[in-house]
């Protein structure tokens, strides 16, 4: 509504009064915890920063500008060397900002990587999906908006019922079920083309999408926590955080990139432009198809063998239980 009516600038500011509101309303509503001295990891923080913003530049760039720019080329050489100077000062900092502890459990390491993909595809949804309605079946921007409600009312609904499926069937499955059904409406989703119409060819993959997202962004929320000793909580929640923006943010320029190099097939310029965004949403795809093998793998819940005389215990327990 801001674009169509106002302006779009305006809605890089939708969340300064949500800002304000929180700045106002936490210290009238939130206890105060207590206060701890310690140490800013500022090294820390400004090399992961500027790492990262390289990286993501170097794949801005190499849509625009090839994978042979001395730019291009130079960002990513930067960016990697600051990753890693990073990960050398977190080893030695008093108060990292980032525990490389944290990364020891397989499981936890596994729920940061698996969203990390995850998002990267949905970005990558939002984003294409918006170019097509807009250039290709002309949509307003307003329609356009309204043409994401399969996703997110789904979604919305989904996340409700998430934690009595999951006491039920287990995380694992229903997280394992979730990526799978995203999987589907993304490979679906991509076989669009310049005659392909909003429903069912866009409407319904939507839908399966925010099925499969919202049954699995829970799951991946709980297993980045869980097992965290308090003083590292806070830094496991930021890493969920950081997860999220580094696959919206690294995985978005990589997207852009292949989306670039298909579009120049085809002609005429809704042809490219479904081209582009088709090959763009099977590399979302991608992302999910690794997202999944990642759950499979890292996230699967380990077999305990129990002593031989807990076994015995269970056998001469059973039939009190069956009785009972």
């Amino acid at each position: 509504m801001l674009t169509e009516w106002v302006s779009w600038r305006l809605g890089l500011f939708i969340n300064a009064p949500v800002g304000a509101a929180l700045l106002w309303l936490g210290p009238r509503v939130l206890p105060e915890t207590p206060r701890r001295t310690g140490h800013f990891d500022l090294s820390g923080a400004l090399t992961s920063t500027l790492g990262m913003t390289a990286l993501v530049y170097g794949f801005v760039r190499a849509a625009a500008d090839g994978w042979t720019d001395t730019l291009t080329l130079a960002s990513f050489v930067v960016g990697g060397a600051l990753i890693a100077l990073f990960i050398a000062i977190e080893r030695r900092a008093t108060q990292p900002i980032t525990p490389l502890r944290l990364f020891a459990s397989r499981e936890r390491s596994g729920a940061y990587v698996a969203r990390a993909l995850v998002v990267t595809a949905m970005f990558g949804m939002f984003f294409f999906v918006t170019q097509f309605l807009q250039g290709v079946l002309h949509f307003s921007p307003l329609q356009a908006g309204i043409a994401f409600f399969p996703t997110t009312a789904v979604m919305f609904a989904t996340v409700q019922v998430v934690p009595r499926i999951a006491s039920r069937i287990g995380e694992f499955r229903l997280l394992s079920a979730g990526v799978a059904i995203a999987l589907g409406g993304m490979v679906w989703l991509s076989r669009l083309s310049a005659s392909t119409h909003y429903f069912p060819q866009i409407a319904v993959p939507m839908a399966l999408l925010g099925l499969g997202i919202g049954s699995a962004l829970i799951p991946l929320t709980g297993l980045g926590i869980r097992g965290v000793a308090p003083e590292d909580a806070g830094a496991a929640s930021g890493l969920i955080n950081v997860s999220q923006q580094i696959g919206a943010s690294l995985g978005l320029s990589i997207l852009v990139t292949r989306f670039s190099a298909a579009a120049h097939n085809g002609t005429g310029a809704e042809l490219k432009l479904a081209h582009g965004v088709a090959a763009a949403l099977t590399g979302s795809a991608g992302f999910l198809t690794i997202a999944l093998a990642v759950v499979l793998v890292a996230l699967r819940p380990r077999r305990v063998v129990a002593p031989a005389h807990v076994h015995e215990l269970e056998l001469d327990e059973a039939p009190m239980e069956v009785a009972a």
